[in-house]
């Protein structure tokens, strides 16, 4: 039977991180890729399958699947497979292909003594204003006051959009307490992935951040760096170049992302990643 390797991934100084399972492609059905992570007890399962060489680099496919289906990508899923490829080629570094269902992109993974570190180029970012009723409704769910929200908040996407919501601080951030049947059925309603509600970054580009995404099988994320990704392209233009953004502490696995602007770059100018440690193997049964 398959092995399946779980990655910590998006740690906090070598703590938490979001449990991700990681295995090679095989002739899985669908449905038996979604029952992986429910098995493995990880909200997001990893397939990855070798295809070869392209740009110079080896090239690997990644699919990724959550207990309710496919998702087109998954931030820290691919911090978690580029771990895992780095931790099986030895050496240093490691700077591969990835390609999902709907694109290729490039991935870097620095191997330390315990931990990976690894980034990759989420690819273009589109924003738009948040309208009206969708922000009312989704900071409705959260039972979020109204005095909480501050900037603008806006729908980012790339690959499925997200309402990305600034909240007032990190202490209105943990107070959040979402209804989650409300929010799925609202997230449904407006075509959202989830809400990613976060605090105004500190001069040093600190923020905090909860995902919330029952819509795809996860009431809340441990780490999400596509939507962190996203926050760094919609705040970029205000000058923030850097950030880290804190996650997962209410739920006992503290998590960080790290988001960089690089202009020189300008098609695609986010990369984002975070450190990832292997946690276990395990050997599934038939």
């Amino acid at each position: 039977m398959p092995e399946v390797v779980v990655i910590d991934a998006c740690q906090r100084q070598g703590r938490g991180g979001s449990p991700t399972a990681v295995l090679d492609e095989a002739s899985f059905t669908d449905e038996e890729r979604c029952r992986i992570p429910g098995e493995l007890g990880t909200s997001h399962a990893v397939f990855i399958r070798a295809t070869g060489v392209e740009r110079g680099r080896p090239s690997y496919s990644l699919r990724f699947f959550t207990a309710e289906g496919e998702l087109p990508a998954c931030g820290h899923g691919t911090v978690a497979a580029l771990a895992l490829l780095a931790i099986r080629e030895g050496g240093s570094d490691h700077h591969a292909v990835l390609c999902t269902t709907s694109r290729s992109f490039e991935g870097w993974a620095i191997r330390n003594r315990d931990s990976v570190t690894a980034s990759f180029a989420p690819g273009p970012v589109n924003l738009r204003v948040a309208q009206a009723p969708e922000l009312r409704a989704v900071t409705a769910d959260l039972g979020l006051a109204d005095e909480a929200v501050v900037g603008n908040a806006c729908v980012a996407s790339n690959g499925r959009p997200r309402l990305l919501l600034p909240v007032r601080s990190r202490a209105a951030l943990a107070d959040l307490s979402p209804d989650f049947a409300l929010l799925r059925a609202t997230c449904d309603r407006y075509g959202l992935l989830g809400c990613y509600a976060y605090s105004i970054p500190d001069r040093h580009g600190r923020a905090a951040a909860r995902m919330f995404a029952p819509s795809i099988g996860v009431p809340e994320d441990i780490a999400n760096a596509n939507s962190t990704a996203c926050l760094a392209a919609h705040l970029a233009p205000f000058g923030t170049d850097r950030l880290t953004v804190d996650m997962g502490d209410l739920l006992g696995n503290p998590s960080s992302i790290t988001a960089t602007i690089d202009n020189t770059h300008l098609e695609h100018p986010v990369r984002v990643g975070g450190q990832a440690t292997l946690a276990r193997t395990v050997v599934r049964q038939a």
